[in-house]
């Protein structure tokens, strides 16, 4: 699967963003979808997942209540919808999938599959 993340760009502290990742391939509803993102000098991190089905969803505690993940079989998309956005929320953004099902896994090590990222910055 080929996946091209778009949406990213700068916006006030309190604000929001909607990302979006398009998929190619027939099998997209097979995978488990996630988030995951590297700000400036940071390792990368887990944001979001979601299972392959959409029966379950799984956050950073970072993001919790602010963030959320969901995912389009029919149109081969996933989204992640941004809310009270904090500066702390910098960075570039990437969408992964993996073929595991029974779990969301949190670490990229998981995921086969790359977007080229999105970069999301978040003024004060």
């Amino acid at each position: 699967v080929q996946l091209q993340a778009s949406g990213g760009g700068l916006v006030q502290a309190g604000g929001s963003l909607r990302l979006s990742c398009a998929a190619s391939g027939r099998t997209f509803s097979r995978y488990t979808m996630a988030w995951f993102r590297q700000g400036p000098g940071k390792e990368r991190e887990f944001v979001a997942g979601v299972s392959w089905n959409q029966d379950r969803t799984y956050y950073a505690d970072s993001v919790k209540g602010r963030f959320t993940i969901s995912k389009n079989n029919a149109k081969n998309m996933v989204y992640l919808q941004m809310n009270s956005l904090k500066p702390e929320d910098t960075a570039v953004y990437y969408c992964a999938a993996s073929l595991r099902s029974s779990t969301i896994p949190a670490q990229d090590s998981a995921y086969a599959y790359w977007g080229q990222g999105t970069l999301v910055t978040v003024s004060s």
